[in-house]
């Protein structure tokens, strides 16, 4: 099965990333790169994304498409990244991310054959 998970940070989780000190920022930044390390042979690939103020967003749902700069909702939540995983089933999915090193929230969404 082939999975995306998406990374979501909450407004406290950068705050109290933000508020580490260097030495305490670049371990954290190394659990995360040793996360990918140790489950690399299922990831299929994925990026860090900008900050949300660098989106732009097409809304279709009146008679003319709007285009607006930014993300399309004021959320304390924000995707800030992605990876793509194949595993065995949504089991084995839930176990490789129960210990994600970063943001609190890791939506799991299977993808389309």
């Amino acid at each position: 099965m082939k999975y995306v998970l998406m990374f979501v940070e909450t407004e406290q989780f950068a705050k109290d990333f933000a508020a580490l000190g260097p030495q305490d920022r670049e371990r954290e930044l190394q659990r995360v790169h040793q996360w990918f390390a140790d489950h690399a042979d299922k990831i299929r690939g994925g990026a860090k994304l900008q900050h949300p103020e660098t989106a732009t967003t097409v809304r279709l749902d009146g008679p003319e498409p709007v285009t607006t700069d930014g993300p399309y909702m004021e959320g304390k939540e924000i995707i800030s990244g992605f990876t793509m995983i194949e595993v065995a089933d949504l089991d084995e999915a839930l176990r490789m991310v129960r210990d994600w090193p970063a943001c609190p929230v890791v939506e799991i969404r299977p993808l389309e054959s």
